[in-house]
C-alpha cells in the first residue's frame, strides 16, 4: 500500500493538526492462498477487519470461455459491538480565524448538558457490557461488566423475572461521550443514547439535541447556514482506534462549492476536529456538507447557532441525514401559528425564522420533486401544489408557508436522487429570543429501536405514516432499569401521530422507550420542547440494532 504523509495531531479535542509527518498505520491484509484449477490460476482473497468480512472474485484476468461462477455458501460474520458517539455541549465560537485552532468560550451561566442512555438485556435478563465513556476512554458510568469468555449461551441461563434494561438518566457531560455495548449471542446489542445542551441565556440561549451516532465513513449533512450572524462548526470525532482522514464536499444554493483546505483533514483516534464551515464556504444561506472519511469511522454533527443583532436566535446540533434516495421521509416537523410566521419572516434578516425543506441534489441532473406534508387529520396543500424543480448539485428551499400549526411528516419524491432536511421554528417576536431545529430524512421503523428521551421538558413522540397503515408499539423505560408495559398506537396512512411522554411510570423518572413497526411504512421522532421558553429541538429515531449478517463470497475458476 502506498505511503500517505499524515501531519501528526495531539491528543485531545477540538484541535488542528500539527507536528512532524507520520506515516497512517493500515492494517495488515491476509496472503491470498493460490491453486491451479483446470490450468488457470484464480484467487480469492478474504479480509477480515472491525468484525466485517470482504470477498473479492479471482483476480487473475481470464478470457472468454475460460472462467464461470461457482455458487458457494453465504458466510456468516459475528455481530460487533454497539457505539454511540455523543456530541459535547455547544460553545460559542471566538472568532472565526482560518487556518488555526478554533477558540471557544463558555456558553452561559444556565447551560446544562446532559446524556440519557438504554442498553437492553438479553431474554434472560443479562446486560450486554456496556458504559458511557470520554471520547478518550475514561469511563463515566459502567452500566455493565464485559461477560467472562467463559459464561455459557444465553439460553443455558435461568430465565429473567422481567425484562431488564441499563440505564443512564440525565448525566451531566462537558465533553464528547461514547456509549458502547458488547455484542450478545452473536447479536449486536440493542441501546441507544441522546445529549441535549439547554441554555437560559448567553448568545446560544435555546435547546439542542442530538441522537448519539454510529460513527460512518460516509455522511450527509443538511441545513448549515454561514450568513451573517450565523454560525456553523462541524465537529468530527474519531471513536475508533485508527485515524481518519477527512474529505468534504460542499453544496450551496449556486451548486458545488470548491474550497482548499476542505481535503485530507486528519482525525487522531480519540480526539475531535473542528471546522469552521464559513472559512471554507462563507455567506452561505444554504449549505449542505458530505463528509467522507478514509480509515478510521467518524461521527459528525453541525452546531448552527442565529444571532440577530443581539438577540438569540437559536442553537441546534445537525445530525446526518439518510443517505441521497429516490425518496426521504421526515418527521417531528412542529410548525407554528402561519400568520405570525407571514409577518415574523417577511422582515430583514428573518427569512429563515419559519418552517422550511432544504433538497440536496448531488448528481448531475436536475431534479423534479414532489412534496407531500402530512398531519393528524391528513394530508396539507403546499403552494404550487407541492411540486418543485432542484438543481443539479445545489440546495433548494422550499418554504413550508401556510401549513396550520401542528406536527407533521414530510414525504418526498423525486425522479433523481436527493438528501432533504427540514427546518421548525419557535417564537413569533422579533424582538424576543428564538429558536428553530433540523429534523434530518430518516429510515423506516422496524421491529425494534431503542429511543431515549432527554428530559425535562414537554417530550413528543412523532410517528408518520405517509401511506397504507401502520401500528407502533412503543415501551416505557425507566431510571430503575424496568421495562414497562407497552402501549400501541394505529396510525392510518397520510397522518402524523403525536404522543407526550409523561415525566415517570409507576414512580420511576421515564428515560425512554423501546419502539417497533408493523404494516406500511412508519417513521419517528422524538420532539423536545420546554414550558415558557422559546425551545425546540428534534432527533430522528436511530436504526435498531443489526444481528448476524452474511456475507457472499463470489468464486471463480
Amino acid at each position: 500500500m502506498p505511503r500517505d504523509d499524515i501531519p501528526d495531531i495531539p491528543d485531545k479535542p477540538d484541535t488542528a493538526d500539527t507536528g512532524h509527518d507520520a506515516t497512517e498505520p493500515t492494517a495488515p491484509a491476509a496472503r491470498p492462498r493460490t491453486r491451479r484449477l483446470g490450468g488457470v490460476l484464480a484467487a480469492v482473497v478474504l479480509v477480515a477487519a472491525g468484525g466485517g468480512l470482504v470477498s473479492a472474485t479471482a483476480l487473475t484476468p481470464q478470457g472468454p470461455g475460460s472462467s464461470r461462477p461457482v455458487a458457494a455458501p453465504l458466510a456468516a460474520v459475528p455481530a460487533g459491538s454497539s457505539v454511540g458517539v455523543c456530541p459535547g455541549p455547544a460553545r460559542l465560537l471566538e472568532g472565526a480565524t482560518v487556518g488555526i485552532d478554533p477558540q471557544f468560550s463558555p456558553e452561559s451561566a444556565t447551560a446544562r448538558s446532559n446524556v440519557n442512555a438504554v442498553v437492553l438485556g438479553s431474554g434472560s435478563g443479562v446486560l450486554p457490557g456496556s458504559r458511557l465513556a470520554s471520547l478518550t476512554g475514561s469511563t463515566l458510568v459502567e452500566l455493565a461488566k464485559a461477560a467472562p469468555v467463559s459464561e455459557g449461551p444465553a439460553a443455558t441461563r435461568p430465565a429473567a423475572a422481567a425484562p431488564l434494561a441499563g440505564v443512564v438518566a440525565q448525566q451531566g457531560v462537558d465533553d464528547v461521550t461514547v456509549l458502547s455495548a458488547d455484542a450478545q449471542a452473536d447479536r449486536q446489542p440493542s441501546a441507544g443514547a441522546a445529549m441535549r445542551y439547554t441554555a437560559e441565556d448567553g448568545d446560544l440561549r435555546g435547546s439542542a439535541a442530538a441522537a448519539c451516532q454510529q460513527p460512518g465513513n460516509d455522511l450527509w449533512l443538511v441545513g448549515a447556514n454561514t450568513a451573517l450572524g450565523r454560525t456553523a462548526v462541524l465537529k468530527l470525532s474519531n471513536a475508533s482506534g485508527s485515524p481518519a482522514t477527512v474529505s468534504l464536499e460542499l453544496f450551496g444554493a449556486e451548486g458545488l462549492i470548491q474550497a482548499p483546505g476542505s481535503r485530507g483533514l486528519l482525525v487522531a483516534p480519540g480526539t475531535t476536529r473542528s471546522v469552521i464551515l464559513a472559512g471554507l464556504a462563507p455567506g452561505q444561506e444554504r449549505l449542505s456538507v458530505r463528509v467522507r472519511s478514509a480509515g478510521g469511522p467518524v461521527a459528525a454533527h453541525i452546531q448552527q447557532s442565529v444571532l440577530r443583532g443581539l438577540t438569540p436566535g437559536g442553537v441546534e446540533f445537525i445530525a446526518p441525514a439518510a443517505a441521497p434516495a429516490l425518496r426521504q421521509v421526515i418527521t417531528g416537523v412542529d410548525i407554528q401559528d402561519p400568520a405570525g410566521l407571514a409577518g415574523l419572516t417577511a422582515r430583514p434578516g428573518f427569512a429563515d425564522a419559519g418552517p422550511a425543506l432544504q433538497l440536496t441534489v448531488p448528481g448531475s441532473a436536475d431534479a423534479v420533486i414532489a412534496i407531500k406534508v402530512f398531519g393528524r387529520d391528513g394530508q396539507k396543500a403546499l403552494p404550487g401544489g407541492g411540486v418543485v424543480t432542484a438543481k443539479a448539485g445545489s440546495v433548494t428551499e422550499v418554504p413550508l408557508a401556510g401549513v396550520p400549526a401542528g406536527p407533521y411528516t414530510v414525504s418526498v419524491s423525486s425522479d433523481v436522487s436527493f438528501t432533504a432536511a427540514a427546518r421548525a421554528t419557535r417564537g413569533l417576536t422579533a424582538e424576543d429570543a428564538s429558536d428553530f431545529a433540523w429534523s434530518p430524512a430518516s429510515a423506516r421503523l422496524g421491529s425494534q429501536h431503542v429511543v431515549p428521551v432527554p428530559g425535562p421538558g414537554e417530550r413528543f413522540l412523532i410517528f408518520g405514516a405517509p401511506e397504507g397503515r401502520a401500528t407502533i408499539s412503543y415501551t416505557p423505560v425507566t431510571a430503575d432499569g424496568k421495562v414497562h408495559a407497552a402501549a400501541a398506537a394505529d396510525i392510518a396512512g397520510g397522518t402524523t401521530a403525536s404522543i407526550k411522554v409523561p415525566a415517570d411510570v409507576a414512580g420511576s423518572q421515564l428515560v425512554g422507550y423501546l419502539v417497533s413497526a408493523a404494516g406500511d411504512p412508519a417513521y419517528g421522532a422524538v420532539l423536545l420542547q420546554q414550558d415558557g421558553r422559546q425551545d425546540i429541538s428534534t432527533m430522528a429515531v436511530a436504526p435498531g440494532a443489526a444481528g448476524q449478517e452474511q456475507v457472499p463470497v463470489t468464486l471463480g475458476y
